[in-house]
């Protein structure tokens, strides 16, 4: 019991972060993550999949509608297929807005704690002459 109430005032007193930093990272970074085994979900929407491409291996989860609408109740358990909230899981979208939003609500409301985001989303990625291929 006296643990417990030690780690809870470590808590209170910013001993210990409550819950893990989103990590942005580059098309390397994405790469190394990647390597390393850690899902990368690109969020986008199919007829931006088709615009684009994908990051090959990526997992094709949307998450926002056209008009910015999302069903967590549908989406959350798609995602626990892929990786459950104590695994790492990296992010992607059109620009990084969107993922970062979707990589932060992750880490702050369900305990997904090693999130990583791609800054500048797939733009980023085809501009530093990385790949994609055709939506499978």
């Amino acid at each position: 019991m006296l643990r417990i109430v030690a780690f809870c005032a470590m808590l209170a007193l910013g001993g210990l972060p409550l819950h893990a930093e989103v990590i942005d990272v580059d098309g390397a970074g994405l790469e190394r993550l990647r390597a390393d085994g850690v899902p990368v979900i690109d969020v986008r929407r199919a007829d931006e999949w088709r615009e684009t491409g994908v990051i090959e291996d990526s997992h094709l989860l949307t998450f926002y509608d056209k008009q910015g609408r999302y069903d967590l109740e549908r989406w959350l358990p798609a995602l626990a297929r892929i990786a459950e909230s104590g695994q790492p899981v990296a992010f992607i979208c059109r620009s990084g807005k969107r993922s970062a939003r979707v990589a932060r609500m992750l880490d702050e409301r369900f305990g997904y704690g090693r999130v990583y985001t791609a800054r500048e989303g797939i733009l980023g990625w085809i501009g530093e002459g990385r790949p994609t291929v055709e939506r499978p």
